[in-house]
C-alpha cells in the first residue's frame, strides 16, 4: 500500500530487529518475544560538521536553547476538580491538564463507571468531556448513564476503535478530558497486528500520550488486568503514562479501593475508598470506620486490628486468621490480601520463637475488605491473630497491634506511629501494642500504649 509506514519486529528481550515475524529470536534464542514496531522514517537531509578537529553529526534537527532550571518561570497548571473527593485525593488534588492516566482493575469492578462519573462531573463544571467506547455500544453506555444520572447524559460519546479516527475527532472537538475504554480495543492502521497485542497497545498509548502533551487534553485510558494481576500488554505501558490507578476489592462486596501506584503529580500509594451503589460509586470519607464497621460483637478468636499508612493517611484494618487441623498430609496456606511468602516467614518465627507449631495445621489469613496489606507494620497483628486462633482465646476488641516482626522474634518500630495511634484513638481503641523502642513520647488521649520488646513478651501480655 502506497504511503504505508515501514515496520520492524523487535525482540523485547535483547532488542534485536528482524525483517519479519518468527517464533524464535535468532539473537537471544527467546521464544515469542518479537513485537511489531513502526520504523522512524530516515532523515531527508544529513549534514556533517567538524568542530575543533572532532567530528560531529547533525541529522537536520534544530538547535534549541538550554536554559538553566533557575531561569524557568511559570506556575503549575490549574487542576480540574471532579467533585468526587476520594478520586481527587488519589490524583493529588484533581485532574492535571495534559496528563495521561491509566486505570486498571478486574472486569466488572467499576472502571467504566467511575470514568463516566468523572466525565459527567467535569462536563457539569464546564470542562468539555469526550468518552470513547471501544468495548460497549453507544446504547449500552447510555443505559449506564441512565442509571448513574447526575448529568451523565450530557457527555459526548464516540463509539470507535480506530486510533486515527479517535485523534481526528479529538482534535476537532478539543475536549478538556478524554476517556478511552479500553486501550486493548484501540488499533492503528499503521501496524498489521490485531488490537490488544503488545505492538498495538504500545503504539496507541504512545500516540495518545503525545496527543495529551501537545493539546493539553487530560486522557484517561482503561487497561484490563491479566490473571497474574498486571495490566494486559507490555509493562512499559505503565512507564509511558503519568499516573497509574488500580481498582481493588471483591466484587461480592459493596465497596472498592482505588490505589495510585504511580503519580507524577502527587503522592504514590494513596488510596480512595468508594461504595458501589445503584447510582454509581460514592466516596467514603472515613475508610477506617468502613473496614471496622462489620466486626463481630462476639468474642471470636483469630481477629486483630492493625493501623497502616496508605499513602498519606492512616487506615485501620482487621486481620482474620484461622488455624485448623489439616485434613490432608500437606497443610494449606491460604492468604487473601497478604503476601503468602511473608506469612510463611511469620509462621516460622512463631514456631521457633514462641513455640507455636503449625506443621499439622491449615492456616487461612484474610484482610477484611479486600485491601492489600503490604506494609510490615501488619506483622504484629498477623502474629497476634494466629496465636489467638491456636489458643482459641479472643484478643481485646479495642486493641490495635502495630509493629514489624524480625526473624529473631524481636518487634521493630515502624514509621509515623503517632499518626497511626491517633487514628486508632479516634476509632475508639483503648490499647495499642507497639515496639518498646517505638513508643510515642505522648500517647493519644484515652489510649494506653503497651511496649513489647519481642514476641515472647507480647504472648505473656495477651495470654497470661
Amino acid at each position: 500500500m502506497a504511503g504505508k509506514v515501514r515496520t520492524t519486529y523487535r525482540c523485547t528481550e535483547c532488542g534485536a530487529d528482524h525483517s519479519k515475524w518468527q517464533g524464535k529470536c535468532d539473537a537471544c534464542a527467546a521464544w515469542n518475544t518479537l513485537v511489531e514496531e513502526i520504523v522512524a522514517p530516515p532523515a531527508s537531509k544529513r549534514s556533517e560538521r567538524r568542530t575543533n578537529g572532532s567530528a560531529g553529526f547533525a541529522d537536520g534537527g534544530a538547535v534549541l536553547p538550554t536554559p538553566r532550571l533557575r531561569e524557568i518561570v511559570g506556575t503549575e497548571s490549574h487542576r480540574f476538580r471532579t467533585d468526587l473527593a476520594e478520586f481527587d485525593f488519589v490524583l493529588g488534588g484533581g485532574v492535571v491538564p495534559g496528563s495521561m492516566v491509566l486505570v486498571g482493575g478486574e472486569p466488572g469492578i467499576g472502571k467504566s463507571t467511575i470514568l463516566l462519573q468523572v466525565a459527567a462531573r467535569l462536563e457539569a463544571a464546564g470542562h468539555r468531556a469526550l468518552y470513547v467506547s471501544g468495548e460497549e455500544s453507544p446504547l449500552q453506555v447510555k443505559l449506564r448513564a441512565d442509571r448513574l444520572g447526575g448529568g451523565s447524559l450530557d457527555v459526548a460519546l464516540l463509539g470507535e476503535t480506530n486510533l486515527e479516527t479517535i485523534l481526528a475527532t479529538a482534535h476537532e472537538r478539543r475536549p478538556a478530558v478524554m476517556m478511552v475504554d479500553s486501550i486493548q480495543t484501540v488499533y492503528t492502521g499503521d501496524l498489521e497486528g490485531a488490537p490488544g497485542n503488545v505492538g498495538q497497545v504500545r503504539e496507541c498509548a504512545a500516540r495518545l500520550m503525545r496527543f495529551a502533551k501537545e493539546s493539553g487534553t487530560a486522557v484517561f485510558v482503561v487497561g484490563h488486568v491479566t490473571k497474574g494481576g498486571g495490566i494486559a500488554g507490555p509493562k512499559t505501558l505503565e512507564h509511558i503514562v503519568d499516573t497509574v490507578l488500580y481498582f481493588e476489592g471483591e466484587q461480592s462486596l459493596d465497596y472498592r479501593v482505588l490505589r495510585a501506584t504511580k503519580n507524577r503529580f502527587g503522592s504514590a500509594d494513596e488510596i480512595g475508598v468508594f461504595r458501589m451503589t445503584t447510582e454509581g460509586l460514592i466516596p467514603v470519607e472515613n475508610p477506617s470506620a468502613l473496614f471496622l464497621g462489620d466486626r463481630a460483637d462476639g468474642t471470636s478468636s483469630g481477629s486483630a486490628v492493625t493501623a497502616l499508612i496508605e499513602g498519606s493517611r492512616p487506615v485501620l484494618l482487621e486481620i482474620q486468621a484461622l488455624a485448623a487441623k489439616a485434613g490432608y498430609g500437606t497443610p494449606q496456606r491460604v492468604c487473601t490480601g497478604f503476601d503468602g511468602r511473608r506469612l510463611a516467614l511469620l509462621l516460622a518465627v512463631l514456631d521457633k520463637r514462641a513455640g507455636l507449631s503449625f506443621a499439622q495445621l491449615d492456616v487461612f489469613l484474610n484482610v477484611v475488605g479486600g485491601v492489600q496489606a503490604g506494609e510490615p507494620a501488619a506483622d504484629l497483628a498477623v502474629a497476634a491473630a494466629l496465636a489467638s486462633s491456636v489458643y482459641d482465646r479472643a484478643l481485646p476488641r479495642d486493641a490495635v497491634f502495630v509493629g514489624e516482626l524480625g526473624l529473631g522474634g524481636e518487634i521493630r518500630p515502624v514509621s509515623q506511629v503517632e499518626r497511626r495511634l491517633a487514628e486508632a484513638a479516634k476509632m475508639g481503641m483503648r490499647s495499642a501494642y507497639v515496639a518498646t523502642r517505638g513508643q510515642p513520647r505522648k500517647a493519644p488521649k484515652g489510649l494506653t500504649v503497651v511496649g513489647v520488646a519481642d514476641l515472647t513478651a507480647m504472648m505473656r501480655e495477651l495470654f497470661r
